[in-house]
């Protein structure tokens, strides 16, 4: 990094992963809400799924290059006066968040390889997505697909509340803490230059 000012702040790559993935997973789980529970035509509903099908290898590619960016990227600092705990809570609510929008997709790829009516997948009406070849190793398919089925859709829900306390948190450190750790990931703002001071306790 240049300063100290760009040493606190994600790198334009970062930031452009992190925003896309918040976007497609919140339409994830738009289209997750509205094809299980809304009341569809067939035709309507098998779009649906199709578009979150496809939208769901699109975060599944967008996670591992984060995954791979961050290996190669350190990130800013947590701010000064973070105390430890928080720090470790930060910590394990990014792994969890990493490792349900890799599992997630896959656990979604997996119900669709297992369903005995062998829909394929189209990514966006374009690309042929391949099914898992996961139906000649399993014994009993049905059962394996109705348990990835639950998973699914308990880390869906999971997702979201993790997601939401992600906000809360994030919101939390930009106007009570008022420290720079939802500032370092807008895009074109820039933390502030005033040194991290220690808050009083």
């Amino acid at each position: 990094m240049a300063n100290g000012v760009s040493a606190r702040r994600y790198s334009a790559v970062a930031i452009l992963l992190h925003w896309a993935s918040a976007l497609a997973v919140l339409v994830l789980i738009g289209l997750g809400l509205t094809m299980t529970h809304a009341a569809l035509a067939p035709l309507r509903q098998f779009q649906l799924y199709q578009w979150h099908k496809s939208v769901g290898v699109t975060v599944l590619a967008l996670t591992v290059l984060r995954l791979l960016w961050r290996l190669t990227h350190r990130p800013p600092p947590h701010p000064a006066g973070m105390p430890a705990r928080e720090r470790r809570a930060a910590a394990a609510a990014h792994h969890l968040l990493y490792l349900l929008l890799v599992g997630l997709p896959l656990t979604g790829w997996a119900v669709v390889s297992l369903s005995p009516f062998n829909i394929p997948t189209v990514l966006y009406g374009l690309v042929p997505w391949p099914h898992l070849p996961l139906a000649a190793h399993v014994p009993d398919p049905a059962a394996a697909e109705g348990l990835l089925k639950q998973v699914h859709a308990l880390g869906a829900w999971f997702l979201a509340a993790l997601l939401a306390v992600h906000v809360v948190a994030a919101l939390r450190h930009h106007f009570l803490l008022r420290d720079d750790v939802l500032r370092c990931m807008l895009p074109g703002r820039r933390p502030s230059t005033a040194p991290i001071v220690e808050p009083t306790r």
